[in-house]
């Protein structure tokens, strides 16, 4: 009795040993795949991370890129302002007032405040022709033309783009100066022959009852002359009425195709009618540039106009309208967007800005 108890414990132990050691090796396999996983685990994490990392980088590489840096040379497309990624691009920025008279202003610390504090892309150089001062009317032609390069120089090291205006206003048509513009712009085109951030914007508001007849003739003779050095440059085209008339362009077009159509408001004066006409035209493809608007009525001046400049900008905004504001300067009136007792010129900061001003960067900045 007792070996068998003996043997029985034996063969009991030894069993149990047998059932211990497949324990041991399911815990062992249980535990290899259990490492294995979680091997899989912190790799597919570390990839993911990885890709973290990398969408970060590309984010941060973005945002350091200046805006031609993104875009590159521009072009008409399907009646839309694009890229040279094939990506349409909406342009906003400031005029200057007159370079002629506000010439303080053209400087590379304030074109760096506009872009990296107002968050544009885009600068306007308005040379008057015919007002007092004006390219055309006694001022000086190598002063203001030195204005204009040092102006397109200081937007192209800041990797923005920049708009050559050639002013007219109380010249109301563009045909009056036709051989001083010739001239100007031929030499522009040639100075800036290497520069694919400049637009050239030919005649800012015909008016007078000047006909889109006569601004299209005159367009046909100052374009030709840009084409010579930059076949590929967007091309601005003042509208009959202060820039108000695209439908007399839509009718007669150029046969230029990269070549755009102006259009002006100012928010105070101009209401449903003509935001109507806007969308009308934009929603049948043709080319519009808004070059020149403010938040009070036509004349720069009277007050601010919240409601109709929001209707305004929502409508570029959802047809990708470039638009330029008017004006960087310290003038004391309303259409100013410094604060006429600011006598700073560059690093303007949020309080040196006019109500308008202030209303206008803030929507930039959304």
């Amino acid at each position: 009795m007792k070996k068998v108890g003996s043997y029985a414990l034996l063969i009991s132990m030894l069993s149990g040993c047998s059932q211990q050691n497949t324990v041991n090796q399911t815990e062992s396999e249980v535990s290899e795949a259990q490492m294995q996983e979680n091997s899989e685990n912190i790799e597919t994490e570390k990839m993911q991370d990885t890709e973290k990392i990398q969408d970060t980088e590309k984010n941060e590489n973005t945002e350091k890129l200046s805006p031609f840096e993104m875009h590159g040379a521009l072009h008409v497309e399907n009646g839309k302002l694009t890229d040279q990624h094939g990506d349409v691009v909406q342009l906003y920025g400031m005029s200057t007032h007159g370079i002629a008279w506000f010439p303080q202003y053209v400087n590379p610390d304030a074109f760096r405040t506009l872009r990296d504090d107002w968050n544009t892309n885009c600068i306007r150089l308005a040379m008057y022709t015919a007002e007092d001062g004006g390219y055309c009317s006694g001022g000086d032609k190598e002063q203001l033309k030195q204005l204009v390069k040092d102006g397109v120089s200081y937007a192209t090291d800041l990797g923005m783009y920049v708009i050559v205006d050639w002013h007219i206003l109380s010249d109301g048509d563009p045909n009056q100066n036709k051989d001083e513009a010739i001239a100007f712009f031929k030499e522009m085109a040639e100075t800036f022959v290497n520069n694919d951030n400049v637009l050239y914007e030919i005649c800012n508001e015909p008016n007078g009852g000047t006909s889109w007849e006569s601004i299209k003739a005159y367009a046909e003779e100052i374009i030709p002359v840009i084409r010579e050095k930059k076949p590929d440059a967007v091309i601005l085209v003042g509208t009959p009425t202060w820039s108000q008339e695209i439908d007399k362009a839509a009718e007669s077009p150029l046969e230029d195709k990269n070549v755009m159509y102006t259009l002006h408001f100012y928010a105070g004066t101009h209401k449903d009618d003509l935001r109507n006409r806007l969308e009308s035209y934009a929603q049948n493809g043709l080319p519009i540039f808004v070059s020149e608007f403010g938040m009070c009525d036509a004349s720069g001046n009277g007050g601010i106009d919240k409601k109709s400049a929001s209707k305004w900008m929502k409508l570029l905004k959802k047809y990708k309208i470039g638009h330029i504001a008017w004006n960087i300067s310290n003038k004391n009136e309303t259409s100013a967007l410094i604060q006429s007792k600011c006598g700073k010129t560059d690093k303007i900061s949020y309080k040196n800005l006019s109500k308008s001003g202030k209303w206008i960067a803030k929507w930039w900045k959304k």
